[in-house]
């Protein structure tokens, strides 16, 4: 019998010109063995999309054991998330990263808080193929926003 090592995810906070920050998600390989740290990532997110989500990623984070606080430009280690809230981070900061318009990325971000866990599984492994990833987030954009 073989147990199913659940993945999980680590947040990094990026350091940017000005004082200001942006966060890679990276998915973390439970069965990595080899070189290197084991961990791919997802995606990156800074600017205007990532600052109209701040609230959903300050949940994300406080509900994986973190304060509001320990979110600062000035940050070493990596947020440790649970594989079911990585997903859904992950599929949000795909979805927003190439959106500016503040009513859209509000749509996508309330859509992707209420999908069920299911939904919201198969829509991040579409939308992280490497060979029609591009394609399935224009879909998810446009089938929720």
């Amino acid at each position: 019998m073989s147990v199913r090592r659940r993945r999980a995810f680590d947040l990094e906070v990026l350091p940017r010109p000005g004082g200001r920050y942006g966060l890679t998600l990276f998915e973390l390989d439970p069965r990595h063995r080899g070189n290197g740290d084991g961990r791919e990532p997802v995606v990156r997110v800074w600017g205007q999309p990532m600052e109209s989500i701040l609230d959903r990623i300050l949940d994300t984070l406080k509900r994986n054991g973190a304060r509001a606080s320990d979110l600062r430009p000035s940050r070493k280690k990596p947020f440790r998330i649970d594989e079911e809230a990585g997903v859904r981070l992950g599929l949000l900061f795909l979805a927003i990263k190439p959106m500016r318009k503040l009513t859209r990325i509000e749509q996508l971000s309330n859509a992707v808080e209420t999908m069920s866990t299911e939904e919201t599984y198969y829509w991040f492994a579409k939308c992280c193929d490497h060979h029609c990833g591009r394609r399935a987030q224009k879909a998810f954009r446009t089938l929720e926003a």
